[in-house]
């Protein structure tokens, strides 16, 4: 049976980390790091990831806010809401919650955000940042997976990482940031897609496989090496009837086959969603530090 990479206590610990560092902030300089929350719309689980966004600032000691659109908002309406927040000294960041609704072009609001403010570290200037090896914003969830990864004794280094999929969000810098010749990284990456031929015979070869394609139990145990390390980014809605709100989450991954045979899995929820939101407080409390040359 698999060991449970518990993401909800290794969160907490990251959390308790930030803490300090706010308090040391506040002490040394008479400053609180402030993050600013953009959700538009109405979508479910959106709006989840912010309160709790916002539950785990005020945990950590910091300021929290968060600007709610209508969903049929238009982009120009984001934009102005955008160069408000890039102005307001009170906010070190800023978080526009994706996916954004259709009308919205996601790229123009991210290109919109000042750099160093953009905590997400999505915006082009982070990411090419990020592809040199240069430190700077490090997107949230893939440095809360690599977090996982160290913190439970599965250093990267030398082995062969393989990621299924390929997005911008996750996919992409994730393999960017265990490729780096650096502590945490040095990984072999490959990346893997909807256009891969053989997926199996592929993720099978992966000493740590990361599962991030947006399908539900999608991986199953027969693509996965006796002893691998397995990392779950999906979060999906399936139907239940047996549960009271007439649907349960699981991952990307088919859990409970898969636990027979790796040496060690994340859950769905309490993996890495819980990381997620630390590392993005990791992120505010650099950027409040950087205002003050700290």
């Amino acid at each position: 049976m698999a060991k449970l990479l518990d993401g909800a206590a290794l969160a907490q610990e990251v959390r308790d980390e930030v803490a300090a560092g706010v308090s040391e902030l506040q002490q040394k300089h008479g400053v609180t790091p402030g993050l600013a929350a953009v959700l538009v719309g109405d979508d479910p689980a959106s709006a989840i990831y912010v309160r709790n966004k916002g539950r785990a600032c005020a945990e950590a000691g910091m300021l929290s806010e968060t600007f709610h659109l209508p969903a049929a908002a238009t982009q120009a309406e984001l934009l102005a809401l955008v160069a408000a927040l890039n102005e307001d000294a009170r906010f070190h960041g800023i978080l526009v919650q994706l996916p954004l609704p259709p009308q919205i072009d996601e790229t123009a609001v991210i290109e919109a955000l000042r750099p160093d403010k953009d905590v997400d570290g999505l915006h082009p200037f982070n990411l090419g940042k990020l592809a040199q090896g240069v430190p700077g914003f490090i997107p949230a969830t893939p440095a809360g997976v690599q977090q996982i990864l160290l913190r439970s004794g599965y250093d990267p280094a030398g082995r062969h990482v393989v990621i299924c999929g390929r997005s911008n969000i996750v996919g992409k810098p994730l393999a960017t940031l265990l490729l780096q010749r650096r502590a945490g990284a040095n990984a072999t990456v490959t990346v893997t897609h909807t256009r891969t031929v053989n997926l199996a015979e592929i993720t099978r070869q992966a000493d740590i496989l990361v599962a991030a394609i947006g399908q539900p139990q999608a991986i199953t145990a027969d693509m996965v090496k006796a002893g691998a390390v397995v990392i779950d980014v999906g979060v999906n809605r399936v139907d239940d009837p047996s549960r009271r709100r007439g649907y349960r989450l699981v991952g990307d991954v088919d859990f409970a086959p898969v636990c027979d045979r790796a040496e060690a899995i994340t859950p769905v929820p309490g993996g890495v969603g819980p990381m997620t939101i630390a590392m993005l407080l990791v992120n505010t409390l650099t950027a409040a530090r950087g205002g003050v040359g700290n």
